[in-house]
């Protein structure tokens, strides 16, 4: 039975490493070992202020929990770069009294992304993501940071699987 057992492992320990390195988040960072977010400037014609700081932070951090990449503010082998262009409100749907029922927040960031041993894998994308509403509802302190914690989420990980995996 150990026998059995040492020729299980064995097998399961030569197929894995075949498969060379695995990464959960299915990230590919070829040989990269570092990478920069540059500040994302807010050039949205409505600005909320303190947006651009929270957006770079978001992507960083999102960069840092999913890769094993380390944060660098020069150099790095992966480089971010953007700013956001749109951050507008706007009506969704109406209410039999012609009044707004619900409202829609969307932010839009452009996104440079250089790879600087694989520059073919560079690119210039724009993306853009929502938060619906209530119409009655103000979208300030905690509702706003709901709205933007959901945007956030949603933008960098599109940026992330954009940049960094081939799905």
């Amino acid at each position: 039975m150990k026998k059995l057992f040492f020729i299980f492992c064995s097998i399961l320990l030569l197929s894995l490493q075949a498969c060379g390195i695995y990464s959960f988040t299915g990230a590919d960072t070829g040989k990269a070992e570092t990478f920069q977010v540059n500040f994302f400037q807010n050039n949205a014609d409505l600005v909320e202020p303190g947006i651009d700081r929270a957006f770079t932070n978001s992507l960083q951090d999102l960069i840092l929990n999913q890769t094993s990449l380390s944060l660098t503010n020069t150099n790095g082998d992966l480089i971010f770069e953007g700013e956001i262009t749109q951050f507008y409100i706007s009506p969704m749907s109406a209410t039999a009294q012609n009044t707004a029922a619900q409202n829609r927040l969307t932010i839009s960031v452009n996104v440079r992304y250089y790879n600087t041993l694989e520059p073919e894998k560079d690119f210039e994308n724009r993306f853009s993501f929502y938060y619906d509403y209530p119409a009655q509802t103000q979208l300030v302190g905690a509702a706003l940071e709901t709205a933007l914690d959901e945007i956030y989420n949603r933008l960098t990980q599109d940026i992330f699987n954009a940049a960094l995996t081939d799905w």
